[in-house]
């Protein structure tokens, strides 16, 4: 019990820091001198055939739905919600990004995070089969330089960094990441395609281990709906994890709108 109250404490303060913190970068924003500013408004809603993580302890490993939000401009507030489709809480990660750079070829992005993830246990100790759900608490923070080469070829880095808050969870999380991209693939006149390889070292604690990750995405010109999938297979890993190669496949609805401020 003490655990779901510190837990419901946690997202309380969340929320509020989420209200302050989007209320100041919204003011902020409109200190611009344009004359009109342009912020975002979007996001998507996935599902999932496995859900599966880069980080092997927070895999789902069953169908999911994953919903993403995104609203502001330099700095953007992007929460994310995943759930199992029986309707089970998977994790919530509250992302802000800040674009440092925001080149036509080069850009940076700096982020940070404070995530609840959800593991479901059966509980006998009362003499009697429960179950219970448990919530561990993390925060985080991520560097992302990327330069685009041209409209089909890009290539980046991911530097991640996570501290587990309950002493009983994994306490160090690093991540270095080396990520080529290949765009705007042809597949038909208005079908293109894009492919991501990716290369990551991960230690978590005392354990290790490097991975290779791929995506692709194939999606339909002014169609909101894309399809997505992902396989993760460990090279050489003394990190323990129940699944030694994952993929998945998703259906991703996006929407995307844009609105303006004028002084």
């Amino acid at each position: 019990m003490s655990n779901i109250r510190n837990s419901i404490t946690f997202i309380k303060l969340i929320l509020i820091l989420l209200l302050v913190v989007v209320s100041h970068a919204l003011i902020a924003q409109e200190k611009d001198n344009t004359i009109e500013k342009v912020n975002r408004f979007g996001g998507a809603i996935t599902i999932q055939s496995k859900g599966i993580s880069t980080i092997p302890n927070l895999t789902l490993g069953k169908p999911a739905l994953v919903f993403d939000m995104s609203v502001g401009r330099k700095l953007t507030f992007e929460p994310q919600f995943r759930f199992s489709l029986g309707g089970k809480p998977w994790a919530m990660v509250f992302w802000f990004r800040y674009k440092i750079l925001n080149g036509n070829k080069f850009t940076i992005d700096a982020r940070a995070n404070t995530s609840l993830s959800f593991k479901t246990f059966t509980d006998t100790s009362s003499g009697e089969s429960m179950e219970n759900i448990r919530a561990t608490r993390y925060m985080a923070a991520a560097l992302s330089p990327n330069y685009q080469f041209n409209k089909y070829f890009g290539a980046g880095m991911y530097l991640f960094y996570t501290r587990g808050i309950e002493k009983y969870i994994t306490q160090n999380t690093y991540m270095v990441s080396l990520r080529p991209s290949i765009s705007s693939i042809p597949i038909t006149k208005n079908i293109a395609a894009r492919v991501g390889p990716e290369v990551y070292y991960l230690k978590m604690d005392s354990k290790d281990g490097v991975y290779l990750n791929a995506t692709f995405l194939i999606n339909k010109k002014n169609f909101p709906f894309s399809l997505s999938g992902l396989i993760n297979k460990a090279i050489k890993s003394s990190i323990p994890s129940e699944y030694d190669l994952l993929w998945n496949v998703g259906l991703i609805y996006s929407f995307n709108n844009n609105y303006v401020k004028k002084n």
